[in-house]
């Protein structure tokens, strides 16, 4: 599949041909897809479709192949701390918070991966796009609702000050309002110029959220498109979010 970049922008996130595969069982094959800075690209498909595991691909957590590129380095072949530390971040199926630690150390954490004069710039910006978190600064993120939780995961990825955030399942097992309110958040982050790969299979989420869509089945590409394929509802649910 031929990527080009739209306009003179540079695509923050580039993967051509991925794959992923655990020992002799290949999970998915042939990704290419693109994301530019400001851009929410849902990655969409049945259970078992090669969405995660894609993901780990990208991230390191999973054995891939083909090109994965940052801002024009290829990242494959790298540790997944090096990927972090390129400003690729993560915010896995389960959060990945430290449940012991407070939401401040928690946030801590993740802005070791900023530039050491912007850490407090930027847990202070991270900690703005989610009303709660001053409030609750001192408290374990163990203790915090599932909602609290994911909104946290998030900003903490954000205070590492990240080119591209990759999101798996981030609405998985939310109440609707809590969506919304994910929503908003993800909406806000695009004048950061943050670029995003979300990976759901809440269609609220996607059709207020994504300005494009790739669908897997079987762990290859199926088929993409933009807005006006997400806005289209009921084709969308009988079709991608089975």
């Amino acid at each position: 599949m031929s990527i080009e970049a739209g306009g003179s922008t540079r695509p923050s996130l580039i993967c051509r041909e991925v794959g992923a595969r655990y020992g002799l069982l290949e999970a998915c094959r042939n990704i290419s897809l693109q994301v530019d800075p400001g851009e929410i690209v849902a990655l969409i498909g049945p259970n078992g479709a090669g969405k995660t595991s894609l993901i780990g691909a990208l991230n390191g957590t999973v054995a891939g192949s083909g090109e994965v590129l940052l801002n024009g380095n290829n990242l494959m072949g790298m540790a997944t701390h090096r990927r972090s530390r390129a400003g690729l971040a993560t915010v896995p199926e389960g959060r990945g918070l430290f449940p012991t630690l407070t939401i401040g150390e928690n946030l801590a954490l993740g802005a070791r991966l900023a530039p050491s004069t912007e850490r407090a710039a930027a847990i202070e910006e991270a900690a703005g796009r989610f009303g709660f978190i001053r409030e609750r600064w001192n408290t374990a993120a163990g203790s915090l609702s599932g909602g609290e939780q994911q909104m946290v995961a998030v900003a903490k990825c954000l205070a590492g000050r990240p080119t591209v955030l990759l999101l798996d399942e981030p609405s998985q097992g939310l109440a609707p309002i809590i969506v919304g309110e994910l929503a908003e958040a993800l909406n806000g982050l695009r004048t950061t110029g943050i670029a995003i790969l979300l990976v759901e299979q809440n269609q609220t989420l996607v059709s207020i959220t994504a300005d494009r869509f790739v669908l897997l089945a079987a762990g290859q590409v199926v088929s993409q498109g933009g807005r006006a394929e997400l806005a289209d509802r009921e084709r969308m649910a009988m079709a991608y979010f089975k």
